[in-house]
């Protein structure tokens, strides 16, 4: 697959200065990030002490979680709307690759290369999967993108992944400032539901909370649990923001869908008796 880097930042310490508009959504995103902090949102503590979670409950979030699709084509836009699905994964090991606008500085480079090696890392523990972080010739492309790169990425999409439709484009290049990231995952035309490359968008200008929530929530979504469930918790798969970083039990999410008793193309129905099972095991009882 052919890959085309973000042209490298200039070789002075700082990064390029932002345009007016992105400056405006650093200081937005960071105002955010404190005032989700001072509601007690973001958590990093994993929820193990205040919000328990049965086999049923987890068994039932999976099912929301990676069996139904939380947004839907209609009329050449992706719209929300929650649709039943068929179980995606990754067959192949995924590669990480990290692509870096030109207002991202050569230090905050290496953090987010850094986030990155180490949520691989987890993932592909979580999963059994082998997941890593790579420099050239990946096939999950995590795109660190300004305001106004995100607006003109339809070429670096298209060269990241041949053959992307303009529907996608179109959804990246016109996220709204409430949209904090997204990830999109593709399969084959026609072929089994099994991805072959993914592209994430993160925004350069969060502050690191954020960024690294982010990180965790789309790479993770993007290994095959698209949608997000209100009931969900201790999760990241849920839209109140309540938990910053992956939890144990999106932990046990990852290994029910890397299970080998599980395969790509099983609808809801198939896959709950079997789901139900694995859940019992990982939690300890059917609770």
């Amino acid at each position: 697959m052919q890959t085309a880097p973000l042209p490298a930042p200039a070789p002075e310490t700082a990064a390029l200065a932002r345009s007016a508009e992105s400056a405006a959504f650093a200081t937005y995103y960071a105002s955010v990030e404190t005032r989700l902090v001072s509601d007690g949102m973001l958590r990093v503590d994993g929820g193990q002490h205040d919000a328990p979670f049965s086999a049923a409950m987890l068994a039932a979030n999976f099912e929301r979680i990676a069996l139904f699709d939380e947004y839907t084509l209609s009329a050449g836009r992706f719209v929300a709307r929650e649709t039943p699905s068929r179980l995606r994964r990754w067959e192949q090991p995924v590669q990480l690759q990290p692509h870096f606008g030109r207002t991202v500085s050569p230090d905050q480079q290496a953090t987010d290369r850094a986030v990155l090696t180490a949520f691989g890392q987890r993932l592909s523990d979580a999963t059994g999967h082998p997941v890593t972080s790579v420099s050239t010739g990946g096939n999950f492309h995590v795109l660190y993108l300004d305001r106004d790169e995100q607006k003109t990425a339809g070429d670096l999409v298209r060269s990241l992944v041949p053959g992307v439709g303009p529907e996608t484009i179109a959804a990246i290049e016109g996220m709204p400032r409430s949209t904090f990231c997204a990830v999109f995952a593709f399969s084959q035309p026609g072929g089994p539901p099994v991805y072959i490359a993914a592209v994430a968008i993160i925004r350069a200008e969060h502050p690191d909370l954020l960024r690294q929530s982010c990180i965790h929530e789309e790479i993770a979504q993007g290994m095959g649990l698209p949608n997000d469930s209100a009931g969900a918790r201790p999760s990241i798969f849920n839209d109140d923001e309540e938990f910053a970083l992956l939890t144990a039990h999106d932990a046990m999410l990852l290994r029910l869908l890397y299970d080998a008793r599980l395969s790509p193309g099983m609808t809801p129905d198939a896959a709950r008796p079997i789901v139900r099972a694995i859940a019992e095991t990982l939690v300890g009882g059917a609770s």
